[in-house]
């Protein structure tokens, strides 16, 4: 909990401290490196915050006033100025605001909490500024996941296989010396992000959503000019963490309305707790209505392009040579771009299409692994279901790339039965895009996509990586999450998903091997129970509805 009576002159007395270490950590700090070549830059970061062998202790210095605003603000999305202590080393004059898609109106929406996802850029108001060589860390608030590992270890997998993907690993989030929670910190995709991957920070890269709820503007935030409280940002298209609006998804992937013990059985679990917006009205926390949007009249679950019409490119799918029929994808712009970047992301979708020099214009090695993973990991709030969102496209020298990002619905967080989850086809698993066909129509790629599957069922799960994962994981959070005030779910919510996500992984993995081995049997999903692990059913899944949320800090 925040405390109340003497929270100002300890954060007075912490803010003062921090002045006066602001300039050992600048040294140590230091601007993004730049580099040539086409190999990945060794990064500090990497081990300094991203060694999953221990969390992080992530500390956020602000004044209270400035806390209480941007919470009570938080659909803004406005950056406003903190100093963080990261491990003990402080840096200074830092950019934070919350972020998120539909966990930030749901959570705006509902008196109860102020646990919002928040995003660290630390070149936001001192240029150069970094920290370890890490632009901008992204810290997750575990919505929608009673289990707090789906993300961490889907990201884990990518690792696993070597895919381009972000580093994670978790923090211990304070706010002026008060723990506020467990979180996911995340390695954002950004200028360090590319740094490290490719060597340099070049190519084009974007966010498009298919699916945004009515944002506009360019997907990150404005790089030219200082925002501050008082500047009002235009919106941006950023992560969505959480997915789109509280439906349950049937269709899409050959998934039908659950019955029975398939998954969806109320009889033993406790009432769902009220939709956000029952909760908290049509107005949210800022006196502003922020309600989901309702779903088009003629909306169906497995249409294409989202729930807001045309994908706009999107989709990823070829359409002509025309760039305004791609244009939602050029809005989600990260980099500055321009029309020679864009006719080349149209050529490459061409080649895509056509299934001619894929190794041309596709990075091939690294679809397969995306595709590998993100298929195991059944994420339907994705290319993989019915919504043209969450992932990044990168285009570098005409050729295309796709990084993963927002796991936390994976593993039947998006709706389905357990067993159109665990047994979800391999063969054909992309319900909105084309992009994959060509490359799974290829006897040679094809071979090397189930190869990376049968890696994650017979090395990573059933090889005792899993486990490792698992037993690692709960010896450093379970306390964590056990004295989280802020928590969606209570510890023995947590605790129960968190065996059942163990549960179903190592049912997905056998799924996989059997249809690879051409088997015409099925897993048996009896007694599985996908609600238990929390999703869009109202945002906290099968399990109680958090109780209180965190005090406000005035």
């Amino acid at each position: 909990m925040i405390a109340h009576k003497h929270m100002p002159k300890i954060a007075a007395a912490l803010m003062a401290v921090a002045v006066c270490l602001c300039l050992v950590a600048a040294m140590c700090s230091g601007a993004v490196k730049k580099a040539l070549g086409d190999s990945g830059v060794s990064m500090g970061y990497e081990t300094a915050l991203f060694d999953t062998s221990q969390p992080l202790t992530v500390n956020i210095l602000m004044d209270e006033e400035d806390w209480q605003s941007m919470l009570d603000n938080a659909t803004a999305e406005t950056y406003y100025t903190c100093n963080v202590e990261i491990n003990g080393e402080i840096f200074c004059r830092v950019g934070i605001r919350p972020k998120g898609n539909t966990s930030l109106t749901s959570i705006a929406n509902d008196p109860t909490t102020d646990r919002y996802s928040f995003k660290l850029e630390f070149d936001q108001y001192v240029e150069g500024q970094t920290c370890y060589g890490l632009d901008k860390l992204v810290l997750n608030n575990n919505y929608a996941d009673a289990t707090y590992m789906k993300e961490a270890l889907v990201y884990d997998m990518y690792r696993f296989l070597g895919g381009d993907a972000s580093l994670y690993n978790y923090a211990a989030i304070y706010v002026n010396g008060e723990y506020w929670g467990a979180y996911l910190a995340l390695e954002a995709v950004e200028d360090s992000f590319l740094l490290r991957n490719y060597g340099a920070q070049s190519g084009a890269l974007y966010k498009p959503e298919g699916v945004d709820a009515g944002r506009g503007g360019k997907n990150d935030d404005n790089a030219d000019g200082m925002k501050t409280a008082m500047q009002p940002e235009a919106g941006d298209a950023d992560e969505s963490a959480d997915g789109m609006p509280d439906f349950t998804p049937f269709g899409g992937n050959g998934l039908t309305p659950p019955e029975g013990q398939d998954g969806t059985d109320d009889t033993n679990r406790p009432s769902p707790p009220q939709r956000p917006d029952e909760v908290g009205g049509e107005m949210g926390k800022t006196g502003e209505s922020s309600a989901i949007p309702e779903l088009p009249e003629d909306f169906t679950p497995g249409q294409t392009g989202g729930i807001f019409g045309t994908s706009g490119g999107a989709d990823l799918n070829y359409t002509d040579d025309e760039l305004d029929s791609y244009q939602t994808i050029w809005d989600g712009e990260v980099t500055d771009t321009s029309k020679a970047d864009h006719r080349r992301v149209v050529t490459a979708l061409k080649h895509a299409a056509e299934g001619t020099e894929l190794d041309t214009y596709l990075d091939v090695d690294n679809l397969l692994k995306y595709m590998a993973v993100h298929v195991f990991s059944v994420n339907l709030d994705s290319l993989s279901g019915n919504m043209a969102h969450n992932y990044y496209l990168y285009e570098s020298d005409g050729k295309l790339n796709l990084l993963p990002w927002d796991y936390n619905l994976a593993f039947g967080g998006f709706g389905g039965s357990a067993d159109s989850v665990i047994n979800s086809d391999i063969s054909d698993p992309f319900a909105v895009t084309d992009f994959f066909d060509a490359l799974l129509e290829n006897e040679t790629y094809r071979a090397q996509y189930e190869a990376y599957l049968r890696q994650l069922a017979e090395e990573y799960v059933q090889g005792g990586m899993l486990e490792s994962f698992y037993t690692r994981t709960r010896s450093q959070i379970d306390q964590l999450v056990q004295d989280d005030p802020t928590a969606f779910y209570d510890y023995d919510a947590y605790d129960d998903a968190a065996q059942m996500l163990l549960q179903v992984v190592q049912l997905r993995g056998r799924s996989v091997l059997l249809q690879l081995s051409g088997a015409e049997e099925t897993v048996d999903t009896t007694g599985i129970d996908l609600r238990i692990m929390g999703g869009m059913n109202g945002g906290f899944g099968g399990g109680e509805a958090p109780q209180g949320g965190p005090d406000r800090m005035s």
